[in-house]
């Protein structure tokens, strides 16, 4: 279902939707619509591979291991 949404943009932006819808050969409307629903999809792709990398790194799986010692840190060799 769509909805209808009122924006107040500027005259230079509105120019610019107008010149881009046409060259598209579309509405400002359809064009607007059309970015707000790449940029929602493009943001719950990010999210979606951010868990997964969180859920998916090899130190989340291994744990932390053998921590080094502030001496073992500093030793000079």
């Amino acid at each position: 279902m769509q909805k209808n949404i009122t924006i107040k943009i500027s005259a230079e932006a509105a120019l610019w939707a107008r010149r881009k819808a046409a060259e598209e050969n579309t509405s400002v409307s359809r064009l607007v619509g059309d970015m707000l629903e790449r940029q929602m999809r493009l943001g719950d792709e990010y999210w979606q591979a951010f868990e997964h990398w969180k859920s998916n790194r090899p130190l989340a799986q291994a744990g932390a291991g053998h921590r080094m010692s502030r001496e073992e840190v500093h030793a000079r060799h």
